[in-house]
């Protein structure tokens, strides 16, 4: 299985990079660039706080860093947070900062370190502690809202789209054991499909789900990357760590894919290596309890299932057994709950299937 795998990976890659690689012309003035009050002259780099106001919450205060080239460039938003109990990829944008030199730089990144401070603060999975809800299921927010849906839409409207290419950083929450991919949107226009996916392989992660789903109204995105997409501006999805784990090796695939992404958007001096070994997904199910219990997985992430396999059993909370899931496919567990609760409609795990297909048409 994994030989026919890497086969068909490395036959897809030869087509793919047989297509002439290009990113959209995107080129701005190096004066000085703001993101709210914040503002990064030419050459230099700023930080501080997207402000949300209280309403019936405290509100909250959005960390954000502006790194403004001393060149011309395009816009890169690279959003962390969302979920607040993703540490690597918020460590990864600390780490960034650090060593990103604005003197060096074509164009502007915008750094946002924890997009969701409430849940971050409160170590949740998926959830806001203040108000209940997802913030990557509320984009593009609303402005009278609840506190994630303010602060949805303060990022749309002072990051995203300000922005000529965005990359929600995601890194698997705090009750996932997940193997590294990128979700790779594919919404049938060809200028961003093309620029998308040479994101999506440039950022360097070994498996790229294709997600083919139908493009919302902008006004009902729902997801960071689809906010970004059907504001017409390319955008892709990581996923780089787990169970709330914050080792440096998956900090270093954040940073790295980061920095190969630059060099790709000629953002920054050197070369862009294409990853030359993708292993494509498409047609991902992702797998729920029926029950509030107990969830025991009996696979592991990064591992290959057989149609009808057994993913997990469900327990109550005496321990007794209640059921089972099993996969509905063959395919690939990107990821698998490894934590005992779980609640009613959670996930437990996701399976995605494994194509030839080239995800250019």
């Amino acid at each position: 299985m994994a030989n026919s795998m890497r086969y068909f990976a490395t036959t897809v890659l030869a087509i793919l990079l047989s297509v002439p690689s290009f990113t959209l012309s995107a080129e701005r003035s190096p004066e000085a660039f703001s993101v709210g009050e914040i503002k990064a002259d030419s050459g230099k780099m700023a930080s501080g706080f997207l402000i949300v106001p209280k309403a019936d919450d405290v509100g909250t205060e959005i960390p954000v860093t502006v790194v403004q080239g001393s060149q011309t460039g395009p816009v890169l938003a690279l959003i962390a947070g969302i979920h607040g109990y993703e540490y690597a990829t918020i460590t990864a944008l600390q780490q960034l900062r650090q060593t990103l030199d604005p003197a060096s730089l074509s164009g502007t990144i915008i750094l946002v370190h924890i997009a969701n401070p409430p849940s971050f603060l409160g170590r949740t999975i998926y959830t806001s502690p203040v108000d209940g809800k997802n913030m990557n299921r509320v984009f593009p927010g609303d402005p009278d809202g609840s506190l994630s849906e303010r602060i949805a839409h303060l990022i749309t409207n002072a990051v995203i789209e300000r922005a000529d290419y965005v990359v929600d950083l995601h890194g698997g929450d705090g009750n996932e054991a997940l193997f590294p991919y990128i979700y790779m949107p594919k919404v049938g226009d060809d200028r961003l499909d093309m620029a998308s996916r040479n994101m999506a392989i440039a950022f360097g992660l070994e498996h790229i789900v294709i997600d083919d789903s139908a493009l919302e109204a902008p006004e009902n995105s729902t997801f960071v990357d689809r906010t970004a997409l059907s504001r017409g501006i390319p955008a892709i999805t990581t996923e780089t760590g787990g169970r709330g784990l914050n080792s440096q090796q998956r900090v270093a695939l954040t940073t790295a894919g980061a920095w190969n992404l630059l060099r790709h958007l000629k953002m920054v001096p050197g070369q862009a290596s294409m990853n030359k070994s993708v292993v494509w997904l498409y047609d991902y199910k992702v797998l729920r309890s029926p029950i509030t219990g107990i969830f025991r997985a009996t696979v592991e992430e990064g591992s290959m299932v057989a149609k009808d396999s057994l993913i997990g059993t469900l327990h109550d909370f005496f321990g007794d057994f209640i059921g089972e899931i099993r996969t509905p496919v063959a395919g690939f567990v990107n990821y698998v709950v490894a934590t005992p609760p779980v609640s009613e409609g959670e996930p437990v795990a996701m399976i995605s299937q494994t194509t030839r297909a080239t995800p250019l048409h």
